[in-house]
């Protein structure tokens, strides 16, 4: 009995057209998008959940993530410390001291702590929740850094005329901000920000919330455009900048939002 004849291969034509007609049944010939998309192995559903997982990260994001629920954080009983007790800072120069030298800022201690930097009266104040993982002396000196100064370029901001800040004085995963605020934490930042009287604030983390409004139903991602501290510094806030890299969709909302944001300041 003869074997069975192999199929026959099909012309260089065809296989292209298959292959022409896989892509298109894949979307690939009708979308149009300047963001890196993973084609093999997307679907709607992935998409869904890399939103749902960005928003979540976006609320309470590593290292902004904040380690108890509102619920919990109302049933808690925090005291609050004044830590200028002993004397209010009343120049930069004395902040950063105090930023680096004063006991209970955090639970670790003194040593390891990141300093702010920049130049009083800025054109921009940078302010994160906290300094990245690596950074020893000089605040956000990794990938956020380098993210942040893709973002000055583009929205033409001398990075000589900004002020780089953070709420907590060392790199703190797992920080509950709402806690740390309420401890005391919210007046030190607004005392930063007074000595540095910047001509606008712009805040990168759902994190920050607690230390920039008293209103726990400000508490969200984005804030509301417009929000407003220490002397009515114009305030513009985003995800954290750790969100920003892992999740390109949020950047094209954060140049959305950043365009509606600063048309609403010209008209004002």
């Amino acid at each position: 009995m003869n074997a069975s004849a192999p199929p026959p291969i099909p012309p260089l034509a065809e296989e292209i057209a298959a292959a022409l007609e896989w892509w298109r049944d894949a979307g690939v010939a009708e979308f149009c998008d300047d963001d890196a998309t993973a084609w093999l192995g997307s679907s709607k559903d992935d998409e869904a959940k890399k939103e749902t997982a960005a928003a979540g990260r976006a609320r309470s994001e590593s290292p902004e993530l904040a380690s108890v629920t509102p619920q919990k954080a109302q049933e808690r009983s925090i005291e609050r410390v004044d830590f200028f007790a002993e004397g209010r800072p009343s120049t930069l120069d004395e902040f950063r001291d105090f930023w680096l030298e004063t006991p209970g800022l955090d639970t670790v201690g003194t040593r390891g702590r990141v300093p702010p930097r920049g130049v009083r009266e800025p054109e921009l104040m940078v302010l994160v929740v906290d300094p990245e993982e690596n950074d020893v002396d000089t605040l956000l000196s990794g990938p956020q850094g380098r993210l942040l100064n893709a973002i000055l370029s583009a929205i033409q901001v001398d990075p000589d005329r900004t002020y780089i800040a953070s709420a907590l004085p060392r790199y703190t995963p797992m920080a509950d901000t709402k806690a740390l605020a309420a401890g005391g934490l919210d007046e030190v930042l607004r005392c930063h920000i007074e000595l540095v009287a910047p001509k606008r604030l712009m805040a990168f983390g759902a994190g920050l919330a607690p230390f920039l409004s008293s209103d726990v139903a400000n508490i969200q991602t984005p804030l509301p455009i417009g929000n407003h501290v220490a002397a009515k510094t114009p305030v513009f806030t985003s995800e954290g900048l750790r969100s920003l890299m892992d999740v390109p969709r949020l950047k094209a909302r954060f140049w959305r939002r950043y365009i509606e944001w600063s048309s609403q300041r010209e008209e004002s």
